[in-house]
């Protein structure tokens, strides 16, 4: 009877064990993102995010409004020290108590905060000052969680795949020579001592879409039945993109002395639209992939990578929304899972549980191949005149003559009317600049079309694909 007790005994925590490790393995987490004019409330997003069944939300900031709608409520939650305030923090443990005690305590525990980002991507900006700051400034924010007596949260910061000089095949994987030493070594020791992660962000896309002849799309969005890569160096056999990305961080890491630590994929997703020149961003593919993503992240027993097979690999998907004020290429206002009104952009069950039987059928993906033909950048529709006139001037003092059509006595002044005038200068502004790194932006109030928007004597510059 009592050798029947403890077997039983065993057998209970054996199972609460196994349980507990698949749990952890199951729980995919959204990155909520607060960059747009038009997002429902936080008490809004937070059913929103439920209803998407995520496990996990990750916000970019400390906003309280937000950790006030998450108490309670079972999801676990990370948040973020932001950028411009490491280099105070690294240097200031009186700061540290002060951004712990302001930011955590007044939620913690009723909101499930576990986990704090010092930082959002650093080592990819080019403000190598503060670089050498993220470790120290995380060591203070751990020291305060410490004195405050909260021992349940992990301090660590995230990183996009240009940490690494080289990535193929994943068995080279090195960190880049300005930060190995100084800013990585430093990290991974902070993040071994702590048992806390690596936060990876991984988007296929990007690479895919930067060579699309080389890089096959089945292979990128996890659709792959026949192609695989090897690894010369290990043998290692790989069957997309993705696994391909993270065990190259692996391997980095074990050739600084560091191949345990865990990652965690801090963002990962698919853009389901962009500008007319961005390949592949379209609903179709978006689904497939984060609905791909969730399936490896949920499997029991977990997957892993071909460089650590089953390995639990927590993730969060980017975004839960659209948002209308991110900068840069159309894509970056296109990964989210909702429009700004909470409808899907297509549907997904964040827990795995869903048969994708269930689903309707996604919209054929139109713009695999590259745009063939002319583009040229206007307005966008409700953009702010008061705004369009300070647009209108930046574009015009930048470049040789990009706007002497429109000035008086030009063959594009008439008609004198500040929209055509203002999709002048940004067409001829973008045909100038878009080799260089110039956007069809400014700040939202531009946009890419196909239709000429010439008239009589008046040619727009376009830019030809």
């Amino acid at each position: 009877m009592e050798m029947g007790f403890i077997s039983l005994f065993v057998f209970f925590l054996l199972s609460s064990f196994s349980t507990s490790s698949a749990e952890i393995s199951g729980k995919v987490g959204i990155n909520y993102g607060q960059l747009g004019n038009n997002l429902p409330s936080p008490s809004r997003s937070v059913e929103l995010i439920k209803s998407l069944k995520a496990k996990r939300v990750k916000i970019y900031d400390s906003n309280p409004e937000i950790l006030t709608a998450l108490k309670n409520t079972n999801l676990q939650v990370s948040i973020m020290v932001p950028n411009e305030i490491i280099t105070n923090i690294s240097s200031n443990q009186s700061l540290a108590d002060q951004w712990v005690h302001t930011n955590v305590v007044p939620f913690y525990p009723e909101t499930l905060i576990r986990y704090i980002m010092v930082g959002n991507e650093v080592t990819s900006s080019t403000d190598n000052k503060t670089w050498f700051n993220i470790v120290p400034a995380m060591r203070r924010i751990k020291y305060a969680l410490k004195t405050h007596k909260i021992t349940k949260i992990k301090v660590g910061t995230t990183s996009a795949m240009d940490v690494l000089s080289s990535s193929f095949p994943p068995s080279n994987g090195t960190f880049r020579s300005d930060i190995s030493e100084s800013v990585m070594k430093p990290l991974l020791q902070f993040l071994n001592r702590t048992k806390s992660f690596f936060f990876l962000d991984v988007y296929p896309y990007f690479p895919w879409s930067s060579d699309p002849i080389n890089i096959n799309l089945d292979y990128a969005l996890f659709e792959s039945k026949n192609l695989t890569v090897t690894d010369p160096n290990t043998g290692l056999v790989y069957h997309n993109l993705f696994d391909q990305m993270v065990d190259a961080i692996i391997f980095a890491m074990k050739r600084l002395g560091y191949p345990d630590i865990r990652i965690w994929i801090a963002e990962t997703g698919w853009p389901n639209g962009g500008d007319l020149d961005q390949i592949g961003a379209n609903i179709h593919n978006a689904a497939i992939y984060n609905r791909n993503v969730v399936k490896k992240i949920t499997a029991k027993p977990p997957v892993g990578t071909p460089a650590r097979p089953g390995s639990i690999l927590p993730s969060f998907i980017f975004a839960l929304y659209n948002e209308n004020q991110k900068t840069g290429p159309g894509t970056e206002r296109h990964f989210g899972l909702l429009h700004p009104n909470g409808k899907k952009v297509y549907q997904i069950d964040l827990s795995g549980e869903t048969p994708e039987s269930e689903f309707k059928a996604l919209p054929p993906a139109t713009n695999n191949s590259p745009f063939k033909g002319k583009i040229w950048c206007v307005v966008a529709k409700g953009a702010n005149k008061t705004d369009l006139g300070s647009a209108l001037s930046y574009a015009c003092s930048q470049g040789n003559k990009t706007c002497n059509p429109v000035r008086p006595g030009g063959r594009c002044f008439y008609p004198n009317s500040l929209i055509r005038h203002a999709s002048f200068a940004f067409s001829s502004y973008w045909a100038q600049f878009r080799k260089t790194g110039g956007s069809c932006y400014f700040n939202g109030l531009a946009t890419q079309t196909s239709m000429d928007p010439s008239y009589g004597s008046c040619k727009f510059p376009s830019v030809t694909l």
